[in-house]
């Protein structure tokens, strides 16, 4: 993990622990985790400036990319998909730099197994640097696939337990997990 990822996810951490901390008689109530992203994405838009992560954006449900596309990834099986992540950080391709910061899914424990397994996919895609290697030469010009996410978060949270799984992906790779209570 580079020192810059450590830091994204230190901004990540504190907004979760006021998430959890404010939202917990939300989560508890069982709204829908569309909802809680929502909630999320509040709690990490108020975090940006403490942060110095001035021109970026918490977006849930965010579908578009440059010149307003719909986003797409590439599968395991190298197919173009349709992707609408839960919640991201990101400048809205405002900066070429480092445009994508931080894709989240977040699910419930008692959602089916296959929908938990295709957000850690999505999350592997989207946290990949490319799919093929290949850039623009200009610098000027985003991939034609969504990546190069510094950090991918996976939440589960389990109100029975009242406990919630992090799963954390780094470059196409799973690289932490752990479990908290709330």
């Amino acid at each position: 993990m580079t020192d810059y990822q450590e830091f994204l996810l230190i901004f990540f951490n504190e907004a979760k622990a006021k998430f959890f901390q404010k939202e917990k008689r939300n989560i508890l109530s069982g709204v829908s985790e569309r909802n809680l992203c929502g909630r999320l994405s509040i709690y990490l838009e108020t975090l940006l400036e403490k942060y110095e992560l001035e021109n970026y954006y918490s977006d849930p449900e965010y579908n578009r990319k440059q010149n307003e596309r719909v986003k797409t990834i590439l599968d395991e099986n190298m197919e173009v998909v349709t992707i609408n992540c839960d919640l991201i950080v990101h400048s809205r391709g405002e900066r070429m730099d480092s445009d994508n910061l931080i894709a989240i899914e977040m699910k419930k424990s008692n959602r089916p197994e296959a929908e938990k397994i295709s957000d850690k996919l999505r999350l592997r895609a989207l946290t990949k640097a490319s799919y093929d290697g290949i850039w623009s030469y200009d610098g000027k010009a985003h991939p034609e696939h969504v990546c190069g996410y510094q950090l991918g978060i996976y939440i589960e949270i389990n109100n029975d337990d009242m406990n919630y799984l992090i799963e954390g992906f780094i470059s196409g790779e799973k690289v932490f997990d752990t479990i908290e209570f709330f």
